[in-house]
């Protein structure tokens, strides 16, 4: 599985980091950022607060868990 950076050149899900920001996610699933917040607050995608200004990161296997991506250690 691989999403398009705003480059439109390929990367793989193997390549992201394990906290993923909110265009990232939204880029990999393919929906707005707004969506992603939404879902945040009503739970299905629950983020992580960093930093003092309350920046949200999501952590990459709750995402492969949401799009039905099971990873192989």
């Amino acid at each position: 599985m691989s999403i398009y950076k705003q480059s439109k050149t390929k990367v793989s899900l193997s390549d992201l980091p394990d906290l993923l920001t909110i265009r990232e996610v939204a880029n990999l699933l393919r929906v707005s950022p707004l969506t992603i917040k939404r879902w945040g607050k009503k739970g299905k995608l629950p983020a992580i607060r960093i930093n003092s200004r309350g920046d949200r990161r999501y952590r990459k296997d709750v995402v492969n868990r949401l799009l039905g991506v099971t990873v192989e250690e």
